[in-house]
């Protein structure tokens, strides 16, 4: 294995051009992209596919690192490799969403018609769950799985010169940018199912504090204190 300063060393002839520094690297943390795209080993990727995808994740990081990040390499690769196979799962218009899971989600949109119809409201996420006998995020998932997010390389107009998203935003992948998004990561993850919920439905869906209320069957006030809670947490470890 090698040590902090010859992986420093080989970083920077890879940077530099040298095609055998790099394939030292490959090879060194061959372990590390495997246990990285393991976890996307039942998305419907053939495994060669998830390694070829780890691979060229792994080439951006050695790309993009600098020492200035004040991170191990290896911390910084890992979600540059596991970004690069969500990036392609996301770009591809898959997420890879298995069949079952795409018939669940039509049947769960008809009942939320069909209540929204009979009540004239839509069902919480716990009367959801409870109808199909599943977990509340997973409703939060099934109901995710069918938005199409956009294409890092489709265009922002009609216009040929137009830029992409991933043009227009490349250079944050190689400044403090990316290390607040991992950091982000990191935080998300952290928090309980409740509070995953609070911010998938707020940031990623948009919906305001009281249609989140009603749809997890508590009050406004309640989730305006969790909301708080966390963007209070998240500012703090920002800083």
């Amino acid at each position: 294995m090698f040590g902090i300063d010859e992986t420093l060393l080989l970083l920077k002839q890879a940077q530099a051009g040298d095609n055998n520094a790099k394939e030292k690297l490959l090879l060194e943390n061959m372990p590390l992209i495997k246990s990285v795209i393991r976890r996307f080993k039942y998305k419907g990727i053939e495994y060669d596919d998830l390694y070829q995808l780890g691979c060229v994740g792994f080439i951006k990081a050695i790309k993009n690192f600098d020492t200035k990040f004040n991170v191990k390499f290896s911390t910084y690769a890992v979600p540059m490799i596991a970004g690069e196979v969500k990036r392609f799962l996301r770009d591809d218009g898959v997420i890879k969403v298995s069949r079952s899971i795409k018939q669940k989600c039509i049947l769960i949109k008809k009942y939320i018609n069909r209540s929204i119809q009979e009540n004239g409201q839509s069902p919480s996420i716990e009367n959801i769950a409870k109808e199909f006998n599943i977990e509340q995020q997973d409703v939060i998932f099934t109901l995710e799985s069918s938005f199409m997010p956009m294409s890092i390389h489709e265009k922002f107009n009609d216009d040929e010169n137009a830029s992409t998203l991933e043009e227009r935003y490349s250079d944050d992948l190689s400044n403090e940018n990316m290390l607040d998004k991992i950091i982000l990561r990191d935080m998300i993850s952290c928090l309980t199912a409740r509070e995953k919920q609070v911010i998938i439905l707020r940031y990623y869906f948009d919906k305001t504090q009281s249609e989140i209320a009603h749809v997890l069957g508590v009050s406004q006030v309640q989730i305006s204190r969790i909301e708080n809670k966390i963007l209070t947490t998240f500012k703090k470890n920002m800083e």
